[in-house]
């Protein structure tokens, strides 16, 4: 099956709503990362040392966070990742398995250290990261082809880029011939990609930093939002989604008018993971079939807003039976 656009506008594509029995709703090809969180009234200056408040250890990881956020609001989840020997990878398997996701092709290696993210908040809730890849950087072509089956009768199979680009680009082929939508988030932003990661995925997600890294474009406000998008589209983009931190989401796809989704106005005390918070709350509704893209994008901030008014990242998530009730209230297809 190939992407197509809706008969009507703004309606997802059937094809996002497969059902195939016991197929998985959300797959997700990626980052398996221990979060070492540092608080602190202001970030440090260079060469500074700084008295910190307080410090937490958390599970992390791009991939691993998506993953987490769909499972919370029920869907039935897997990860695909690797993760080291140690306790981290112990701990992280285990942190799956307590939220149901189904960890069969959750390998581990005795080659490299669980991967691990050192990161640091400030008072005002902004944060800055360093990734340790450790053993993300061995997930395979070959540990993707082993979950060919699960990531082809999935309903939504969303991707990173904290592992490999072949790994990456080797699920989104998977997913692309067996006509599943796939979610890229290129994320962190590591220029050039290969012409695939921008055609194979069905929709390209990027925040602004992002945005201009691929385009060159400096995005500063809607107009050079959308320049950006649809630069990327030219590109070879199916579908765009720049995520706009406060101001809220813009959507491209072809032959429709650029949708813009304001942000849900909140006073942030964390952003950590809230990118990540969004594109699994996506993930998802897309795995629903039954919304339009606006609902779906809307839905997607609430779940985000949420996440950046608690601490940490998988443990800001909220579950489905913490959030309002209408979040999953959805049409019959």
């Amino acid at each position: 099956l190939k992407l197509v656009l809706c008969a009507r506008p703004g309606t997802i594509p059937p094809q996002f709503a497969a059902t195939m029995g016991d197929a998985m709703d959300v797959v997700v090809v990626g980052s398996c990362n221990t979060d070492l969180i540092s608080y602190v009234t202001r970030m440090p200056m260079p060469g500074e040392t700084l008295n910190g408040k307080r410090f937490e250890t958390g599970f992390g990881g791009k991939g691993a966070n998506q993953c987490v956020m769909a499972a919370k609001l029920g869907a039935r989840t897997a990860m695909v990742g690797k993760v080291g020997e140690d306790i981290f990878g112990k701990d992280t398997v285990k942190n799956f398995e307590s939220l149901g996701v189904d960890t069969q092709f959750l390998t581990t290696t005795s080659e490299r250290a669980t991967g691990c993210a050192p990161i640091v908040v400030n008072d005002s809730g902004q944060n800055s990261i360093i990734v340790i890849l450790g053993a993300n950087e061995l997930l395979s072509e070959a540990d993707v082809a082993a979950a060919k089956a699960m990531i082809g009768g999935a309903k939504v199979v969303v991707c990173q880029h904290e592992v490999p680009i072949e790994t990456t680009i080797a699920a989104l082929r998977i997913a692309d011939a067996a006509g599943v939508t796939s979610i890229f988030n290129p994320a962190p932003a590591q220029p050039p990609l290969p012409t695939e990661a921008f055609t194979l995925p069905s929709v390209f997600c990027v925040n602004e930093t992002e945005a201009q890294l691929f385009t060159g474009i400096e995005v500063t406000d809607a107009a050079s939002a959308e320049a950006a998008g649809t630069k990327l589209m030219a590109m070879g983009c199916k579908t765009v989604l720049l995520t706009l931190g406060e101001n809220g989401v813009m959507f491209l796809q072809p032959g429709q008018p650029t949708l813009s989704v304001p942000a849900v106005k909140v006073k942030a005390i964390d952003t950590s993971g809230a990118g990540d918070s969004y594109i699994g709350a996506l993930a998802f509704y897309l795995s629903k079939g039954s919304l339009g893209w606006e609902e779906a994008l809307r839905r997607a901030n609430t779940i985000a807003a949420e996440s950046v008014q608690a601490h940490g990242t998988q443990s800001s998530y909220k579950s489905k039976a913490d959030l309002p009730k209408e979040l999953f209230l959805f049409p019959k297809l």
